[in-house]
């Protein structure tokens, strides 16, 4: 009887691994149609090369490799090629720093200043009564300046840490870093606030941070092709890929070097940050053997819902792929970026590294991302229980807003709008990162909503069947929500667009008018303008001219309105009243270069007719 069972037990076993094996099979079968697709779009996009590793269930199961190394080199990208991996250096940062608090070596919760000793931080009142802790830099809450910065490369004036929180030697901000706001009530992304992160290390263990990240995260996950040392000191990596711009041409010597190395240092391959991404996967479920479940639950737990709606120690937790729950993190340094997705559950995940600008390499990450994602079929569906949506809030809450869902500047409007008795949401940020025109609203009732790709549920809040406020909240998460106001959602901008978007030209133009008197103080220029252009990237040339011509009859002494409206022109071929609105640019504004250099072209062009 016992030897029956251990034969049908073997025979089971036998069974089971063998359609694990040939589902593994078919799944890389259907990866591996992207070896094709890929190097199209990189043509398409004029993309150099690009590296890409796949993982399901806590295994890398796919990777690809395509193009070169240099432009100038035809040398071929391999696997062990590294990449700069620009801004996905914070998390892995945010890892270490976790793991040296597990080890009672610092205190993420204590005030920074405690651990700096080359360089303090600036005084401001917004820090009086709130000391900046480790906390606050690490979830980019602290209220630090400098977002960002410039690349440098061999033969430039190098700035030190400490120059460059003092503001030297930068040619992307050239101010001291400060302090924006109070800690923990906003949220600003800054790599200023990493580099104070970096200060405060090197400080206070006297090593390096390229050393103190290889002891403590590198070499324990035995990664041999990851590195934070740059392109000027010993040790550096000799298999790289060289940065492109949009052009796909090599800028300068092809190897940028980074010395604000805690927010955009690390130089590495996708196999290689599939691997820590892995091992905190694993840490999460309690199964890490460098990462422990506590500090993969720290560096990964929600701690503000401000800025993208979602954020953690280093990570981002504002992406919602496929409907599924992610900590990630971008990439874009001039000329080079990537991206790492990784689920908090079940071991999936996807990197992405490329050796090209933003236009070259966005549109065909984009589409390994969701190619690998419907392939691989790791999307599901919202469920909901078919509740109908009430007419009164139907009708509260259809129109224009501000981009809600993310909240970034510049996004643009978003708009609600009933379609077959369902209600559908047109963003902007879904159209430029899921090629997504509009998305179903599923209704989950109480007000509650969730649409596909978005972690967060968005709850309307209505006062006799009238829209006061949204709530952005996270299942998940009772203490973490966002409420935005009816004055932060519906704006002048968003009555603007709302008002030339429904309306004939002539109406609109007199509720325009209306809107004006309704806020006597607010500017409209600026949104006239960018309304303007992108009505005109729309196709929409007719009312695009309409709006810049309005424009410079609203604010008549702007030398900017009549410079748009001589762009327009120029573009679509009218070149007289080009040169005239070009002219009175440069009468407005003598300093204007841009209507110099046009009118230098324009006077050829009607030369030569």
């Amino acid at each position: 009887m016992k030897q029956t069972f251990l034969v049908l037990l073997l025979i089971t076993s036998y069974t089971f691994s063998f359609s694990q094996e040939t589902t593994i099979s078919e799944k890389i079968k259907s990866l591996d149609s992207l070896k094709n697709g890929t190097p199209e779009m990189m043509s398409k996009y004029n993309l150099k090369g690009l590296s890409v590793a796949v993982f399901e269930n806590y295994k890398v199961i796919w990777t690809n490799q395509c193009g070169v190394k240099a432009a100038d080199t035809g040398e071929k990208i391999d696997l062990n090629t590294a990449f700069s991996t620009a801004s996905i250096s914070k998390p892995i940062v945010a890892i270490v720093c976790t793991i040296l608090e597990e080890k009672g070596l610092i205190d993420l919760n204590a005030p920074i200043s405690q651990y700096l000793k080359s360089w303090q931080l600036p005084k401001s009142d917004f820090t009086q009564k709130t000391p900046v802790t480790w906390k606050h830099l690490l979830s980019h809450t602290a209220g630090t300046s400098q977002g960002g910065f410039e690349d440098y490369y061999q033969g430039d004036s190098i700035p030190s840490i400490v120059e460059s929180l003092q503001g030297k030697l930068l040619t992307r901000s050239k101010k001291p870093i400060e302090f924006l706001f109070k800690p923990e009530t906003e949220w600003q992304y800054s790599g200023g606030g990493y580099v104070v992160i970096q200060c405060a290390l090197e400080d206070h263990f006297k090593k390096p941070l390229a050393q103190i990240v290889k002891e403590q995260l590198l070499d324990p996950l035995h990664l041999q092709n990851s590195t934070m040392i740059q392109p000027n000191e010993n040790g550096f990596l000799t298999n790289t890929a060289k940065v492109h711009n949009s052009n796909g041409k090599i800028i300068r010597t092809g190897i940028p070097i980074t010395p604000q190395v805690a927010p955009s240092g690390l130089w590495s391959t996708p196999t290689d940050l599939a691997l820590i991404a892995i091992e905190l996967q694993k840490a999460l479920a309690g199964k890490g053997k460098v990462i422990s479940k506590a500090v993969a639950e720290k560096v990964t737990n929600l701690v503000t819902m401000k800025g993208p709606r979602g954020w953690s120690y280093g990570w981002q937790r504002s992406l919602g792929y496929g409907n599924l729950d992610w900590f990630s993190h971008d990439g874009s340094n001039t000329g080079t970026g990537g991206e790492l997705l990784a689920t908090m559950k079940n071991g999936n995940g996807i990197v992405v590294l490329a050796n090209g600008d933003k236009p070259n390499r966005l549109p065909v990450m984009a589409y390994i991302e969701k190619e690998v994602i419907t392939k691989l079929n790791w999307a599901k569906s919202i469920k909901t229980n078919s509740i109908k949506i009430p007419s009164e809030l139907k009708n509260a809450i259809k129109g224009y807003y501000t981009e809600f869902l993310y909240g970034y500047d510049g996004m643009g409007t978003s708009k609600i709008e009933e379609e077959n008795s369902s209600l559908y949401l047109y963003s902007p940020f879904l159209k430029e990162n899921f090629d997504t025109e509009k998305t179903k609203m599923h209704y989950l009732g109480n007000n509650t909503f969730k649409i596909d790709n978005y972690p967060n549920e968005i709850h309307f809040n209505l006062l006799n069947h009238k829209l006061q406020a949204i709530t952005i909240t996270r299942a998940a998460s009772t203490t973490r929500f966002l409420q935005l106001s009816l004055e932060q959602i519906r704006t002048p901008q968003t009555q603007l667009i709302e008002i030339f978007s429904e309306n004939t030209f002539e109406t609109a133009v007199n509720q325009f008018k209306k809107l004006r008197l309704k806020y006597p103080d607010y500017n409209f220029e600026d949104d006239l303008n960018n309304f303007g252009y992108n009505l005109f990237n729309k196709k929409l040339t007719d009312l695009s001219v309409q709006i810049f011509a309005l424009n410079c009859s609203e604010y008549p002494a702007s030398a900017n309105a009549f410079d748009s409206l001589g762009e327009i022109y120029e573009a679509i071929g009218q070149l007289v009243p080009a040169k005239e609105n070009y002219l009175k640019s440069l009468e407005l504004n003598p300093k204007n270069e841009n209507a110099v250099q046009m009118l230098v072209k324009i006077n050829a062009q009607l030369k030569s007719k």
